[in-house]
């Protein structure tokens, strides 16, 4: 096979592709003061924010991918980015093998957008009205959409809600009423901002558990930002961290943990309050009679903690995990910050 034929070949296996993307914004800065008030009548101050500074990167088609980072970091500029409905500075954005910007219109067909915190439904409509606008709007054939207008109305568990005015809906009920809208083009690839942004346990393990059925099920590739590190990493195989509008990191979750070392939290209930002396690790937290220890296995032996607890007096239960990715990538986070 030919280099060519294998450049084609792995083109077509791509569904976005950054090369050296740069995007940066104005701000205008204003002061409280009276003083400076008067002065920016005359002369107006502004500032450059640089969003997203020369970034690469590659999504293969089916893959379920994190986009993560602090406030502020770029996230949601990339998927405008992705979306076409902002323009970079510089450098090259392909999504399908088509351009955001010169070819958003056909694009559309094959793209889903959904950003948690706005909605497309219409406000004081049943639901299935929203559905149907959709339907003539985007020219979806009547035998394919009711087709899929059935399914994800089964797998998304709303078909008791389908009559009802979007604004009685709960959040939940919203989330996935958007969701099931967003999915009625049957979408190749997705982009999800803060999907489950205010969702409650029930309604968050629902959405959760239905877009990793439509990536394994259908394929589809999914791109997904949250604020909730463990949402992600229950959802995606691999995430790609931004900070200061450069990918800091891209690969598994397992790795993302090896750069602070293997974090590992042990959690100590004692039947009565004793007095723990324990030398491994650093204390995160003591409530009650619940002791949580925090210490990387990469440096003390688990053998050696169990030996260490099995030296202390009193009856105690104990559970060794993994820590929370929350806490392994807030220490990421200050230790980029401070670079």
């Amino acid at each position: 096979m030919s280099k060519k034929v294998q450049t084609d070949i792995q083109t077509l296996d791509i569904a976005v592709k950054l090369e050296g993307v740069t995007k940066s914004f104005e701000q205008w800065i204003r002061r409280g003061n009276i003083k400076d008030s008067i002065k920016n009548l005359f002369k107006s101050e502004k500032r450059i924010l640089l969003a997203l500074d020369n970034i690469s990167f590659e999504i293969k088609k089916g893959e379920f991918v994190a986009y993560a980072g602090p406030n502020g970091a770029g996230k949601s500029t990339t998927m405008k980015l992705l979306s076409g409905m902002l323009l970079p500075m510089k450098g090259d954005i392909e999504v399908l093998g088509l351009s955001p910007n010169k070819d958003r219109i056909k694009l559309m067909k094959d793209l889903g957008i959904l950003f948690g915190n706005r909605t497309e439904l219409w406000w004081d409509h049943p639901i299935i009205s929203s559905f149907e606008w959709k339907r003539v709007v985007w020219g979806i054939p009547k035998d394919e959409f009711i087709k899929t207008r059935d399914m994800v109305i089964e797998l998304l568990d709303i078909s008791d809600i389908i009559n009802t005015f979007a604004r009685e809906l709960s959040l939940g009920q919203r989330m996935r009423a958007d969701l099931a809208l967003m999915l009625l083009h049957n979408p190749k690839i997705i982009l999800l901002d803060e999907p489950t942004l205010g969702l409650d346990v029930l309604a968050k393990r629902k959405m959760i558990n239905f877009l990793k059925n439509l990536n394994k099920e259908f394929d589809t590739t999914i791109i997904v930002t949250s604020h909730d590190m463990d949402d992600l990493e229950e959802m995606a195989e691999r995430i790609l961290l931004i900070s200061n509008g450069k990918i800091a990191f891209d690969g598994d979750f397992e790795g993302l943990r090896e750069l602070t070392g293997n974090l590992q939290r042990i959690i100590i209930n004692t039947k009565d309050k004793i007095n723990l002396n324990i030398k491994f690790g650093e204390l995160v937290s003591n409530n009650d009679n619940m002791f949580v220890y925090e210490f990387d296995s990469n440096k003390i032996h688990i053998r050696d903690v169990l030996y260490e607890m099995s030296r202390l007096e009193g009856e105690f239960n104990l559970e060794i995990k993994k820590a929370p990715i929350e806490d392994v990538i807030s220490n990421l986070y200050i230790k980029w910050k401070n670079k």
